[in-house]
């Protein structure tokens, strides 16, 4: 049983008076069965849900009864959405609204549905930076989040790539998103483009005066889909030919990018009778190929481009002479 689908059904009873059971299972996405069991659960727990017969009726709770939703601050009601996320929570400088706004929607609910909320919460915990890697210190955070609630534009001082590597921009923040740990400003930067600055390389960050207002048909996840397809795009510029042991395809995902895994899963042949395997695989660039392949080791072989062959040559070779292999 979800408390938060029970707490859900409870707000939207509040929040529309009587309803069917069969528009409450639409609402919620569950069957009609599982809303007429919430239901149900809620009556048990001791909310006044009654039903009121005939056309026009449905489910309703009590004239007068409201959850005890008050005292919730401005910054609290913007934690809730980070309620289940105390590490990008804290990066946000949310940490304390989050815990007063949990406790505050626990002290809400009814007690048999705060002991299962507590019984949920203690078996779910989420950390989403990677394997192998610290987490990212983002001290700029805290200010481009209220750039981007507030929507006043901020001057950077960002450290890109390429030369010079150094800029200074004037940014109007859309959003922020968390991939992977690392967190992404996308930020207007003139009237006709936005663009993607990763966080960690803000190096200053200073909030002026002027206020911008977003588009209204601008969607940050529909922007950040599109984002990822084009980054997938320009990232691979060619491909190459390998060949792999089954011990090579059994690491291969510990190793390489998903997209790399799925082509050699497409076009994986057989080649021999002990379980070698000839695929076609996307690559970056040569460099960036020659150290991704390496860490199969005897695992792998390329066969073509003859550049990456040759780069793969040269590797090996470097590194038996510093062994003191001749």
């Amino acid at each position: 049983m979800s408390a938060g689908r029970l707490l859900s059904l409870l707000l939207l009873l509040q929040a529309r008076g009587g309803m069917p059971a069969r528009k409450i299972a639409d609402e919620l996405g569950v069957s009609i069965r599982t809303a007429y069991r919430d239901l149900a659960r809620l009556q048990s727990a001791g909310v006044p849900v009654y039903a009121e017969p005939g056309r026009g009726g449905g489910y309703q709770l009590l004239d007068g009864y409201r959850t005890r939703l008050t005292g919730m601050s401005e910054g609290e009601a913007r934690a809730l959405f980070f309620a289940g996320l105390p590490g990008p929570a804290a990066d946000l400088g949310l940490a304390e609204e989050v815990t007063a706004a949990r406790l505050k929607l626990l002290a809400a609910l009814p007690t048999e549905l705060r002991e299962e909320a507590a019984r949920t919460a203690a078996v779910f915990h989420l950390d989403a930076p990677g394997w192998y890697r610290e987490p990212e210190r983002t001290p700029q955070l805290p200010l481009l989040v209220d750039a981007v609630l507030t929507r006043r534009a901020v001057d950077v001082r960002y450290r890109r790539w390429r030369a010079p590597q150094e800029v200074n921009r004037r940014l109007r923040p859309y959003g922020l998103v968390l991939k992977s740990g690392t967190w992404y400003l996308v930020a207007a930067v003139s009237e006709s483009r936005i663009a993607t600055y990763r966080v960690t390389q803000v190096l200053d960050a200073v909030l002026s005066d002027e206020r911008f207002n977003r588009p209204p048909e601008f969607d940050l996840g529909a922007y950040w889909t599109s984002y990822l397809d084009d980054f997938e795009a320009r990232r691979y510029t060619g491909t190459a030919t390998i060949r792999l042991s089954p011990r090579g395809r059994r690491r291969l995902p510990d190793n390489v990018p998903p997209e790399v895994v799925r082509a050699v899963d497409s076009t994986a042949t057989a080649v021999g009778e002990d379980g070698w395997v000839e695929a076609d695989i996307p690559i970056e660039s040569i460099d960036h190929a020659c150290g991704e392949l390496l860490r199969l080791g005897v695992d792998v072989e390329v066969v073509a481009p003859a550049e990456l062959r040759q780069a793969m040559t040269a590797t090996v070779g470097v590194l038996a002479r510093a062994y003191g292999v001749h």
